[in-house]
């Protein structure tokens, strides 16, 4: 598709009025390390060099044989590497991960993009205004939108971190703790002076991970709710211009239908987040449920250190980077309680994206031809997802892809035909109301389920009228026999 209506502009079209903002100093190319410190090495260690104890495992480490001139060559090194490591150390390296090194990482991994024009900022607000008309005939919720606005691949990043740090810190923070506690003993008692900064180190390796996924998604996503989480602030609905325009040019459907129907699934979005109140939170304790029964198993690390002479830690401190970077892939455990959180975070995910698909379709799929092949096309994406969110995936071990979309969409469909829009919005006004995985699989069993609770509800409400009636019967005819006769303690005079 060559040109996009409502002022969008496809991506390299050479306009005039548009110019190239490389947005950091730093171009992609320039880093073939992709770190943002420069050079292959990610912890700018010097690579290489001797251990010293002849291939000592830690459990024969002799602490007599150690030799304190060797703090030198050690300090000497580190204070190589953190001069290598720059304000990246400085700004964020006090917490479980370290989130200046990944924003410094994201940046350079956008490399160059293009700032938003006026006429795209109004084009974005015409379609999400239309868009958000065409809803009000498709769902109960008013329109949530207060305000539209057109975002460039950082101002994402930035405007979306505090919502990556609420979701990363539990699980780093889990994943930290369980490093320490599981530390061999005689590794631990060896290495007690140096934890703080391995703590330091290992914020950087997850700052890293982080960074690179982040910054691949910043290019990728079309709007704030596109993965599903809500990462603007509430009452926001945003585009994308730049990542829409080559969203469409891929596409054979007209560029104002592809706009529009962005535009719809944002407002759709904004609309549920904005009055379903426990849904935001919902998302991010799910994470800490699941961060909170992470366990590892250590085996790998004894095996890593077994053939490791401890003073080599300190005259190679490659060796120190080797089993840090190790440490970070080990493959976590996964508990039945975890099991248990990641299934309810897949199937809220679905049910989410199944309403906001059920919504659009039918506010959209009278006005607009290509909705149900755009619709298509989302699945698609969504389903085979990318690069950057299996670097997610890898490193907060979380699936940004429900798997059951279809079945939810379903199910919100077969919901809508056997009741009606207030029944249906309804469900989410409590999370035990929502359908669970099961139900994905047997809607029918849950429809049957949500209207025998209603009529169970109004038999219990007239019930409950019922006997306050009689009771109010009983009081009034208790009340009418003591007023026929005299007060038995009363006396003639």
């Amino acid at each position: 598709m060559s040109d996009l209506p409502f002022g969008f502009s496809a991506s390299g079209n050479g306009d005039d009025d548009r110019d190239k903002n490389s947005g950091d100093q730093n171009k992609p190319g320039d880093n073939p390390g992709g770190n943002p410190f420069g050079g292959a090495n990610p912890f700018g260690f010097a690579m290489g060099g001797q251990g010293l104890g002849g291939g000592q495992g830690f459990g024969d480490f002799d602490p007599s044989n150690f030799d304190p001139n060797m703090l030198g060559q050690m300090f000497s090194q580190l204070g190589s590497m953190f001069s290598g490591m720059g304000a990246g150390m400085a700004g964020g390296g006090g917490g479980p991960v370290n989130y200046q090194v990944a924003m410094n990482l994201a940046r350079q991994q956008i490399g160059s993009f293009t700032p938003i024009l006026d006429k795209e900022i109004s084009a974005s607000a015409d379609a999400v205004r239309l868009a958000d008309v065409w809803l009000d005939d498709a769902t109960t919720f008013p329109s949530g939108v207060t305000q539209t606005v057109a975002w460039t691949p950082v101002q994402w990043l930035e405007e979306s971190m505090d919502t990556w740090k609420g979701l990363c810190n539990p699980v780093a923070e889990q994943l930290a703790r369980t490093w320490q506690d599981n530390l061999p003993a005689e590794a631990a008692q060896f290495a007690g002076p140096m934890l703080g900064m391995l703590t330091q180190m290992s914020g950087m390796a997850f700052g890293t991970q982080l960074g690179q996924g982040l910054g691949q998604l910043a290019k990728e996503v079309l709007t704030s709710t596109d993965i599903g989480l809500p990462l603007a602030p509430e009452g926001i609905a945003v585009l994308l211009p730049e990542a829409i325009a080559k969203f469409a040019e891929g596409l054979e459907q007209p560029g104002q239908e592809i706009i529009v129907f962005l535009a719809a699934r944002e407002a759709a979005h904004v609309r549920l987040f904005t009055h379903v109140g426990w849904l935001r939170q919902r998302l991010l304790s799910t994470v800490e449920e699941y961060a909170r029964g992470i366990s590892i198993d250590f085996s790998g690390i004894t095996d890593a250190t077994a053939n490791i002479d401890p003073t080599e830690l300190l005259s190679d401190p490659s060796k120190l980077e080797e089993l840090i970077s190790s440490s970070t892939s080990f493959e976590p455990t996964t508990t039945p309680e975890q099991k248990a959180a990641l299934g309810r975070l897949e199937t809220l995910l679905a049910l989410i994206e199944g309403w906001v698909e059920q919504v659009v379709t039918r506010a959209l799929g009278d006005r607009i031809p290509s909705t149900g092949a755009l619709t298509e096309t989302i699945r698609r994406r969504r389903a085979s997802g990318g690069p950057a969110e299996q670097t997610f995936a890898t490193l907060v071990g979380l699936e940004l892809r429900p798997r059951k979309v279809r079945e939810a969409s379903e199910l919100w469909r077969r919901v809508f035909e056997a009741t009606d829009l207030s029944t249906r919005d309804g469900v989410w006004a409590h999370p035990d109301l929502l359908p669970d995985s099961d139900d994905l699989d047997n809607p029918a069993a849950f429809i049957d389920r949500l209207l025998h609770k209603d009529t169970d509800l109004d038999d219990a409400i007239a019930q409950l009228e019922k006997s306050l009636a009689e009771q109010d019967g009983v009081e009034q005819g208790e009340a009418d026999s003591g007023d026929d006769g005299p007060n038995p303690g009363q006396t003639g005079s």
